[in-house]
């Protein structure tokens, strides 16, 4: 079955990310090795599950391939029956890197580097090579992240309303243990929650390149993040949560009432009796047929249809007089 990494970061399946950082921070410290002198073989073990634990729920894609195939299917070997292989690749990086990037260091300028780690009496010493007195800028291992690489993700409407997995493989330089220069390539899980907006950012951390001309080991890669974009769509436009829809009705039936019908995004027919008169501002709203809420997925949007009425290009004599007196009479 692998590790169980809720139990091991002692938080629940429904965890947020806010849960998982208050758990991490509070096990980190308790079992970094520094902390436990006189018991560092079981805190190094301890420390390697936690941090291990924490990498995998706090990268959405890892979690959902962890959720869904266990610690087998982040190793690329789903257990029998899993619905499928996945070509997924979970190279872990070490405790001590995680931890240095959850808390930072403070570094000062000068021929040497004074820094407050996270306990209270750790304190780092580098001496920085260089003849000669002066200060310049002091060097540091604390690992370095580029600025992210954004990538436009265009979804229908139809998956914003209903929610999809999009699997998009990914090419990415990488630098091996020996320093040398290799490419990876992965297949990333993009889950599209319903009722997510235009604008909405998925991460995936250190899934782009080092800065160009900067593939030191101590440069860690970009973060991948895609920005959910929303493909025009030929019916429905969207309001906030709401869905507006215009429909074209003729001048009679906007007069004397009709039935309009509408076919939903996720396929359903709905038909609307129209007794009122509509005018050209009149607008049918259909309670809880809109876009579903995110943070409240058990509740919707509205749906709010609009209408086009329809003249006639012409009418005979008679026609006009006969509406005329039609009119007169009501």
């Amino acid at each position: 079955m692998g590790m169980d990494y809720y139990k091991t970061l002692r938080v629940d399946k429904n965890a947020k990310e806010e849960d998982l950082k208050k758990a991490y921070r509070s096990l980190a410290m308790k079992w970094h090795p520094d902390k436990n002198p006189n018991n560092k073989k079981e805190a190094e073990a301890k420390f390697k599950e936690i941090s291990e634990a924490y990498e995998v729920l706090s990268d959405p894609q890892k979690r959902v391939i962890y959720d869904q195939y266990g610690e087998e299917g982040l190793k690329g070997v789903p257990p029998p029956g899993a619905g499928g292989p996945t070509t997924f690749r979970f190279f872990p990086r070490s405790a001590d890197d995680i931890f240095s990037e959850f808390f930072g260091n403070d570094s000062s300028r000068g021929s040497a580097r004074f820094a407050r780690g996270p306990f209270a009496d750790d304190i780092i010493f580098d001496q920085v090579g260089g003849g000669g007195g002066g200060g310049g800028e002091a060097s540091t291992n604390v690992p370095r992240k580029p600025p992210p690489i954004e990538r436009t993700l265009p979804c229908s409407l139809e998956e914003l309303y209903k929610g999809t997995t999009k699997k998009m493989k990914i090419s990415r330089d990488d630098v091996d243990a020996y320093g040398k220069a290799t490419t990876m390539e992965e297949i990333l899980a993009i889950e599209i929650k319903p009722g997510w907006k235009k604008g909405t950012k998925i991460t995936f951390p250190e899934k782009g390149n080092p800065e160009k001309g900067n593939r030191q080991r101590n440069m860690l890669p970009a973060d991948l993040v895609f920005i959910i974009d929303e493909k025009p769509h030929p019916v429905f436009k969207r309001d906030g949560n709401d869905l507006v829809a215009t429909l074209k009705v003729s001048l009679a039936d906007a007069l004397a009432g009709h039935t309009s019908r509408i076919t939903t995004l996720d396929g359903r027919t709905i038909s609307l009796p129209i007794n009122a008169i509509v005018n050209p501002s009149y607008e049918e709203v259909v309670q809880g047929e809109g876009m579903p809420i995110p943070k409240e997925p058990s509740k919707r949007g509205n749906l709010r249809i609009k209408f086009n009425i329809k003249f006639p290009s012409r009418l005979t004599n008679e026609q006009k007089a006969g509406i005329k007196q039609l009119l007169s009479l009501s």
